[in-house]
């Protein structure tokens, strides 16, 4: 038996969607095609990619593995096949929140003067690693820990820690501010793309209230609407200013690491270039500072 895209877009379809009733309608299909193409990848394969056990239909451990390698193939395909790409082959690059921060413009312009040739696609992509493992990006800006196997990374610089407050709040007007300051206010954390979490907080002085949102904008509306404080790091303040959120250091949470991050199997190759640029606008924009004025 031989293995097609549909397959794969078949699979996609139940996995996103968590049900082959819904797959089946969005893919303009029967349920029982839909049953049955799972069903000869699953036997290609030699693997359970769907429980099918419970009442919801859920991707087992092989299915969320397979979920990101097929991710990336149909991308590949369709970003093959699309005519208005032909001419260029542009690099996309994800971000989840704040992208280089005060870096962004710099970058952009830089890689404009030296590589005409190449567009470069700045890509906003709210999941944990930038659009990288579903195939989006070709390479991403990813800040914090980075576990997920197959990637390659770079360390371009790590940036500190500051809080997001309602501009109103008695803390909006402190020069500077510790976790323990949180204790007693409700915390907005975006588990979807943020990097900040509870554990973050040592147990005698974590919040005991948590705003769960999805995207940075919920998370700052939030803020602004004196719902609760956030904490984020200095590139948020630069790429987000918000009406009605002040940002204010805080001391004693440690600096999250940049990184830039690839797959390990053959991309794009103007990705290293990528990384040069990237490091020569960052040390020339470090020392500038370090000048002064």
């Amino acid at each position: 038996m031989t293995i097609e895209l549909r397959h794969l877009r078949c699979f996609l379809a139940v996995a996103e969607e968590a049900n082959v009733t819904r797959a089946a309608e969005r893919l303009h299909l029967t349920q029982p095609a839909v049953s049955r193409t799972l069903r000869q990848l699953e036997q290609y394969l030699g693997v359970r990619l769907v429980d099918r056990s419970t009442h919801h239909l859920a991707l087992t451990a092989e299915g969320q593995a397979f979920r990101d390698k097929a991710s990336v193939a149909v991308a590949a395909f369709d970003d093959a096949l699309d005519r208005d790409r032909l001419r260029t082959w542009p690099l996309r690059l994800g971000h989840a929140w704040s992208a280089l921060g005060k870096y962004t413009t710099p970058l952009l312009r830089r890689w404009e003067q030296a590589h005409p040739d190449t567009p470069l696609e700045l890509l906003r992509i709210d999941d944990r690693s930038a659009g990288l493992t579903s195939g989006r990006v070709d390479v991403a800006l990813l800040r914090g820990p980075v576990d997920t196997p197959g990637l390659v990374t770079e360390l371009l610089y790590s940036e500190p820690r500051v809080a997001a407050v309602p501009a109103d709040s008695p803390l909006a007007t402190r020069a500077s501010l510790t976790l323990a300051d949180f204790s007693d206010q409700p915390v907005a954390l975006n588990p979807v793309s943020g990097t900040t979490t509870l554990d973050l907080w040592p147990p005698a002085v974590r919040p005991a209230t948590v705003l769960t949102v999805a995207t940075t904008d919920d998370w700052l509306a939030t803020i602004a609407a004196q719902r609760a404080v956030g904490v984020t790091t200095s590139a948020t303040a630069d790429i987000h200013p918000y009406p009605g959120v002040t940002y204010v250091p805080v001391t004693d949470a440690p600096a999250v690491p940049v990184k830039l991050a690839w797959r390990s199997v053959p991309g794009h190759p103007a990705i290293p270039d990528l990384v040069a640029v990237a490091r020569a606008v960052i040390d020339g924009g470090r020392a500038k500072e370090a000048a002064g004025p």
